[in-house]
């Protein structure tokens, strides 16, 4: 994912997803190495139901994704990993996202 190219809903879903801490910890630990829910729950301290809610905003908006595999008991585990980004903000590459902004509100109240 880059940022050239992208557009002005896409970059806003992109920014407000990073714009909460919680989910900044999760990409900073998924881009150390890929890992499965109970165990990023059990590092970042946060409950599994809170996590699978930030993974779910951060598949939605690119920066991640999942693959689910079975472990050797026969268990499925789903591991997440970051899916490669950079995001170069410059103000040119706001001006052209900023022209193709959509008027729906409905964007806003997904945003927040």
């Amino acid at each position: 994912m880059q940022t050239e190219g992208m557009t002005g809903d896409a970059l806003l879903q992109v920014l407000s997803t990073l714009a909460n801490p919680h989910r900044l910890r999760v990409v900073a630990a998924l881009a150390a190495e890929r890992n499965y829910v109970s165990r990023l729950a059990r590092e970042l301290g946060i409950s599994r139901a809170l996590l699978q809610v930030h993974l779910r905003k951060l598949e939605a908006a690119g920066l991640v994704s999942a693959s689910i595999e079975v472990s050797e008991d026969g268990k499925a585990m789903k591991f997440y990993q970051v899916t490669p980004f950079a995001l170069d903000l410059t103000p040119e590459t706001i001006m052209t996202a900023a022209r193709t902004l959509s008027t729906d509100t409905s964007l806003e109240a997904a945003l927040q």
